[in-house]
């Protein structure tokens, strides 16, 4: 367990698309640039989908081109062969493409089933592979869903094993609700792991009911060593009520130094990041370090 882990930092899309208040474009780089700055250098930035689905993305053509000249690699998430274009036109490099395990998500979510939203996104990997950009893919509900229930992990391997073959480098499997539990996750990521090699599968994990670190940690030890995350916390699921985003990269960061294991992300730098994103949105961060932290300061500053 003490080898290296990749952090995908995701609060500049999958954070902020789902907080009401939206951030300016200004903002949004400015926030990327702290990130990098703690050393998170794998980061997506945007979605090019529709304004009136996502207003909280728009701006994402400028959020890249702003900061594509930084020493970072950075992610947008395309659900067409438009959202592609446009992604490609302003020099995305790694885009993503997502589907569900659950057909209730699914058609809630995009307005389409399963196997309809691949046929959708088929030809974004093809030109993408043709390009030499590559294609991560996204899987929500892998551990439950808001429609449906419970999920087979059976139908997450189905899923998962047709993106690969599709052409994605890496599959990203998302507890978009937060309602998994250790063993559901080692279960679901041996069914998953039985198609695709452990070192190409991510963990995207939610922290609705408090589990996602213990979710996380049991997919390490059944080899995952990628793990998606967004700093203060950021986000939640529009089709969850009470659903919070995705596990806080403090939280993450603060697990791994504990366990030995070298992340390369300043705490101190990240704090900062977190503190200035979550004023800009009004709220207090989501992260159980962010907190425990900015209380330490305060405080220090007291006495």
């Amino acid at each position: 367990m003490n080898d290296t882990v990749r952090i995908i930092e995701m609060g500049a899309r999958d954070g902020l698309q789902n907080e009401k208040t939206p951030v300016s474009v200004a903002g949004r780089i400015a926030f990327i640039e702290r990130l990098l700055d703690a050393g998170l250098h794998t980061i997506e930035v945007g979605a090019f989908v529709s304004p009136k689905a996502i207003p909280q993305m728009v701006g994402s053509d400028e959020v890249l081109r702003g900061v594509s000249h930084l020493p970072g690699e950075f992610h947008v998430l395309v659900p067409n062969e438009k959202g592609y274009e446009t992604a490609r036109a302003c020099g995305a490099k790694v885009v993503s493409v997502f589907t569900a395990a659950s057909e209730g998500f699914c058609r809630a979510n995009i307005n389409c089933g399963i196997a309809e939203s691949i046929e959708r996104f088929k030809p974004v990997v093809a030109r993408a592979r043709a390009d030499g950009v590559r294609v991560r893919g996204y899987i929500s509900t892998v551990l439950g869903c808001p429609f449906d229930g419970a999920v087979k992990p059976r139908a997450v391997a189905d899923v998962a094993k047709t993106l690969w073959d599709l052409g994605c480098y890496e599959i990203s499997l998302g507890d978009t609700i937060g309602v998994g539990t250790p063993t559901k996750a080692k279960e679901m990521l041996r069914a998953v792991g039985a198609h695709i090699p452990m070192a190409s599968l991510a963990m995207h994990f939610h922290d609705t009911y408090g589990q996602a670190l213990a979710n996380l940690y049991a997919g390490m030890e059944e080899g995952v060593r990628v793990i998606d995350a967004a700093a203060g916390g950021l986000g939640g699921c529009p089709f969850a009520p009470g659903a919070t985003g995705n596990v806080a990269t403090e939280d993450v960061v603060y697990m791994l130094e504990g366990m030995g294991i070298k992340t390369g992300v300043d705490m101190s730098k990240l704090l900062t990041a977190t503190n200035e994103i979550t004023a800009l949105i009004g709220r207090t961060p989501a992260s159980r370090v962010a907190n425990a932290l900015n209380a330490k300061k305060r405080k220090a500053n007291s006495e």
